[in-house]
């Protein structure tokens, strides 16, 4: 696959870019089409697991004092969400809560091994000290084909919602994914969460053919 002379392989970036200029005005962020989660305005219940996490530090789920709504991808920019889901990825052992702490449920930032909420921290963390606005990386519930529960890191831009995800290896927009959206943070406060609407027929479609 040709690439650009950033490294970074044409044809993904332009199919990306492509859709995105497609269904977003250049002159407004319309985020009630398809490239954008839709949300319910009242909060929801937390994740124990974040709930927990948030207990530990919460310096880390605090309300925002100046949400930014969305990140305006630029093509630098997107080298490092590539650079940043690909670095968490390979540098982390997968291992399942049970195995390293004997509990169920247990979020926090890996040290060398973690599931996938650990992951999709150390991403969230990692963007932000690259100068990320906290507000647009939101930690995010899903729901895989199986039914089993999974997390993973929504990144806010003007070109959509984008998924960083531990068990693949591109960044997509979250309709080009397999999951069932559930909830995720808020964008006003870091430690409260809404509910996801999530009414896509692909959903089942996509995830019968992975």
């Amino acid at each position: 696959m040709a690439s650009n002379k950033k490294g970074l392989p044409a044809q993904l970036f332009a199919a990306i870019f492509a859709f995105a200029a497609a269904v977003i005005p250049a002159q407004a962020l319309d985020t009630t089409n398809i490239a954008f989660v839709q949300t319910v305005s009242a909060t929801t219940s937390i994740p124990v697991g974040h709930l927990e996490f948030c207990q530990s530090r919460p310096d880390e789920c605090r309300p925002h004092a100046n949400p930014v709504g969305a990140v305006s991808l630029t093509e630098n920019l997107w080298q490092q969400l590539l650079s940043v889901n690909a670095s968490v990825n390979q540098s982390i052992v997968p291992v399942t809560d049970d195995q390293l702490y004997q509990v169920a449920e247990f979020w926090t930032y890996p040290n060398g091994y973690g599931d996938c909420e650990d992951y999709a921290l150390a991403k969230r963390r990692d963007l932000i000290n690259a100068g990320w606005p906290a507000s647009t990386l939101l930690m995010a519930v899903v729901k895989q084909a199986n039914g089993e529960g999974h997390a993973v890191l929504m990144v806010r831009t003007d070109r959509g919602d984008l998924v960083l995800d531990n068990q693949v290896g591109s960044v997509d927009l979250w309709s080009a994914t397999p999951y069932k959206f559930i909830k995720r943070q808020s964008q006003a406060d870091a430690g409260k969460w809404v509910d996801m609407i999530d009414t896509r027929e692909i959903v089942v479609a996509t995830a019968a053919i992975n």
